[in-house]
């Protein structure tokens, strides 16, 4: 027992040698950990899209993934496109993130507002579905006829807009209606409308459904080319025959659409910390192939008028961030924003490698040492004492070399210095000797 106490006992050294540092280095670190890059919220406000749109679902699916690394997206809904860009650029919204639709702005624009994006994820073609006897393949051939071309907030309202004016055409010369996609699509379906515009990715379960109805058809860009020619933020992408359904042969031929992209836009106060996370997820999200897209084409940072982040052309050339590869998103951001601290205290340890361990040492043997001194006043209060008073004296230093050895008994250090406190014991022994010499013989027979 007597041994683990020794052994035990030597921790409130370890704490005296090394607690002051360690406290100093804690506060240097709390006060280093205010002072440094704030730590990224664990909340974002991320505006949608409508009900069942595509939009929607992606947003559903990238909450999934960031929730795993304890960040939470708090999804608002909205019309689309054009009313998320207006919320991550409204001062007064607390939205930092959407989806917009490439065309939605332009660069100078873009930069006035404040606005970053983190790349295109996926096409979003204009899908124009339609009741006729016949094939059109131009859009001067809807002169009259009632089409939804959905609501304000829809990127692919205002896109229409400048469609119908390299056309030569104005929205007088259509009737144009402007319903959300599952009423409007509704409206096609009863006949209550003669045409439908909308602008999806190609998980829209609206869109899909209207690809395999009969007597539904889809509008074939065939001058696609063209209009990716006037328009740089389109693409010409085709979609192939048979994507839809192979058994039905749906569609039974290529078709030719012309296509937007969607970005992930944010507003610049964004934690740089999540943009990685956001484009890790984004790759999980629409890295694999598509109706429209190759394997790894999307994310890119390129289809986007808005300027890519910093951080995120980093990620693009270099993948995720060094820490973020090996450890949880928190851990990885708090080493990130103390990599400075981290190096200034690895600068320190080699000095205060050198002096703690000496502080730790005296303070283990000024445990012992400090009695020497007291045996040293022994030795002085018996020299040069007159004879008829060395029995006095005498008999007055061993009641103080008793008192001393009974404290010396209840010391506890380390074993390792277990020799130290022995010969001491020694020496107590050996000024007693000192002390009984000097004494008269007869007051030795008495002791």
């Amino acid at each position: 027992m007597s041994k683990i106490k020794f052994t035990l006992f030597s921790l409130r050294d370890l704490l005296i040698a090394f607690g002051p540092m360690t406290l100093m280095i804690l506060i240097v670190c709390g006060v280093a950990y205010k002072l440094v890059d704030p730590a990224p919220p664990g909340t974002i406000d991320f505006s949608t899209g409508q009900e069942n749109s595509a939009y929607q679902d992606y947003a559903k699916r990238y909450a999934g993934e960031l929730l795993k690394s304890g960040i939470t997206l708090k999804l608002e809904p909205s019309q689309g496109s054009q009313e998320n860009l207006e919320k991550i650029i409204d001062p007064g919204s607390s939205v930092e993130l959407g989806f917009v639709q490439s065309g939605s702005t332009d660069e100078t624009e873009a930069q006035s507002k404040g606005l970053i994006s983190l790349g295109s994820l996926f096409y979003e073609p204009i899908w124009i579905f339609y009741r006729d006897k016949k094939e059109l393949d131009s859009i001067t051939q809807f002169k009259g006829k009632r089409m939804n071309i959905g609501t304000e907030g829809m990127g692919g309202a205002k896109l229409f807009k400048q469609i119908l004016s390299v056309n030569g055409m104005e929205e007088s010369d259509m009737r144009l209606t402007r319903l959300a996609s599952t009423p409007a699509t509704v409206a096609l379906l009863e006949g209550k409308i003669d045409a439908l515009m909308m602008s999806s990715a190609s998980d829209s379960l609206l869109l899909q459904m209207l690809l395999q109805t009969p007597g539904i058809k889809l509008f074939d860009f065939v001058q696609a080319e063209a209009y990716s020619r006037r328009f740089p933020f389109l693409s010409h992408v085709v979609l192939p025959r048979g994507i839809v359904d192979f058994g039905k042969d749906i569609p039974a031929r290529d078709y030719h659409l012309i296509s937007p992209t969607a970005t992930l836009v944010a507003h610049e106060s964004l934690h740089p910390a999540l943009i990685g996370q956001l484009l890790e997820a984004a790759q999980k999200i629409h890295g694999g192939a598509g109706w429209f897209s190759k394997q790894g084409e999307f994310p890119s940072d390129k289809y986007t008028e808005i300027p890519v982040a910093p951080q995120a052309e980093k990620f693009y050339k270099n993948g995720p961030p060094f820490f973020q590869r090996y450890l949880s998103f928190w851990l990885a951001n708090f080493v990130e924003r103390m990599w400075v601290v981290f190096l200034a205290l690895g600068a320190l340890f080699l000095p205060l490698s050198k002096i703690i361990p000496p502080l730790y040492v005296w303070r283990i043997r000024s445990r012992i040492y400090q009695w020497y001194g007291k045996l040293r006043l022994v030795e002085q209060a018996i020299e040069d004492v007159a004879p008829e008073q060395r029995q006095e004296v005498g008999q007055l230093q061993l009641r103080m070399l008793d008192d001393i050895e009974g404290k010396v008994n209840r010391i506890s250090i380390p074993l390792s210095y277990a020799e130290q406190l022995y010969g001491l014991r020694s020496h107590i022994n050996f000024v007693r000797k000192r002390v009984q010499n000097m004494m008269p013989a007869a007051a030795k027979k008495a002791e």
